[in-house]
């Protein structure tokens, strides 16, 4: 009886090391693992959050651009098929023959190899309060793919510490100093007015006068970061205000009831476009009880189609003639259910040349995903405030991302924060 129990246990342990949940040493010197990202995939979010993990180990990750969803390739490590079973993430063991066949796939279709080589150092902009009425999806995907980052505010910004960091995301934000236009909906709520209180009390602390002062000469700084070679991503209103606050300058685009003071009656002739990253011709929206920035966002547009007809579709792109865009853009899927924010949409008029579409509303002037350069650095800008809850108001329960691990949007969220760590492979032929 023994004997057989022996054998039993022999026979299970050969099994295991054929299985890739079993933390062994069994595999072949040469062999990997292969995460797919395409529908195979039981947790595509923690699988970002595999490549990451790999990464700050010190290993080096393979971003097979366009092959199986743009599927990762890992280092066979004991402690990464660990991470693997502990986390849900699906992989696959690949042996050298294996290789030989995703290479030659790559090399003849429109896909590439990017090698990612150094875990970047991520900064989320976000209210050190922690008491907002509204939650981000960022910090939702990357809390739960279990990626480090930073909470940087206004202080951090203004003192340099950007520098410290490859990739930044601002959070729901309103760099144009009008308290996000919610005046008109929550002037009297407690949170409303205990949030203005903090943001004035900050900017007299840094020694500007108006909260919009202090946010524009923020927006300047960032500004200065992409240029000097730092990766921006931002959704909803941080992105259109942004560009506003650039454009306006050191001119009062902002209302008595937000700053006590009236608009600069020349606030709109003293606009200048060149400051600008992603847009232009954008004319401000000035007036307190109107819900809206400026002409750029068309969050109406998709009010009037609603959830159920509200989608936008990805730009295909060449992986080896371009990788970053195609980076951007890596999904399972190619048309992504739409979903509403402060900014919504971007009207495509008012869009810089040097503005790339990656996304947009098939047939209409609505532009959901745009990218660009600045200097030595990078921007992506992405409309709407959380994709899966399609029209998040302030108050609402915070969103639980354990139901969207697969969730096609928050993948995109995740693509940006890996692109400063990819340089195209060479290899040998």
């Amino acid at each position: 009886m023994k004997h057989v129990c022996r054998q039993a246990r022999k026979r299970a342990l050969l099994i295991g090391c054929m299985l890739l949940a079993i933390a062994g040493a069994c595999a072949p010197a040469r062999a990997r693992i292969l995460i797919p990202m395409d529908l195979t995939q039981s947790d595509h979010l923690r699988a970002y959050g595999m490549a990451y993990a790999a990464l700050d180990r010190g290993e080096n990750v393979e971003w097979l651009l366009n092959y199986r969803g743009g599927s990762f390739l890992l280092e066979d490590t004991r402690e990464g098929r660990r991470a693997l079973v502990l986390a849900g993430v699906r992989g696959e063991e690949t042996g050298a023959s294996d290789e030989a066949i995703i290479y030659q796939e790559i090399d003849t279709q429109n896909m590439e190899v990017v090698l990612l080589e150094k875990a970047p150092r991520i900064a989320v902009y976000a209210p050190p309060f922690g008491d907002e009425p509204w939650d981000d999806a960022v910090v939702l995907a990357l809390d739960y793919a279990e990626i480090p980052y930073d909470l940087i505010y206004d202080v951090e910004v203004q003192s340099g510490r950007l520098a410290h960091y490859d990739w930044l995301h601002l959070h729901h934000e309103d760099f144009s100093g009008q308290h996000g236009k919610f005046y008109a909906g929550f002037r009297h709520a407690d949170w409303y007015k205990k949030r203005q209180g903090r943001l004035e009390q900050a900017a007299q602390q840094a020694g500007f006068a108006r909260v919009w002062q202090h946010k524009h000469a923020t927006a300047a700084r960032i500004k200065e970061y992409v240029a000097r070679g730092g990766f921006l991503f931002a959704m909803c209103s941080g992105t259109d205000t942004f560009d506003i606050a650039r454009a306006a300058g050191d001119g009062d685009i902002v209302d008595t009831v937000d700053d006590g003071t009236p608009v600069n009656p020349r606030a709109q002739t003293l606009l200048d476009f060149s400051r600008h990253l992603a847009f232009e011709n954008l004319h401000p929206e000035m007036h307190p009880y109107v819900y809206e920035f400026s002409n750029i966002d068309m969050s109406d547009y998709s009010r009037l189609r609603g959830a159920a007809a509200d989608f936008f579709v990805l730009f295909e792109f060449s992986a080896k003639e371009d990788p970053v865009p195609t980076m951007l853009t890596q999904c399972h899927v190619n048309m992504i259910n739409g979903f509403m924010g402060q900014t919504t949409s971007y009207n495509r008029e008012t869009l810089k040349k040097s503005s790339l579409v990656l996304g947009e509303v098939p047939g209409t002037q609505e532009i959901k995903y745009i990218h660009g350069n600045f200097g030595k650095g990078s921007w992506v800008f992405y409309g709407g405030h959380d994709p899966e809850d399609y029209e998040h108001r302030p108050g609402d329960p915070p969103t639980r991302p354990e139901p969207h691990k697969n969730s096609p949007s928050y993948r995109l969220n995740l693509n940006n924060l890996l692109s400063p760590a990819a340089q195209k492979k060479e290899r040998k032929t």
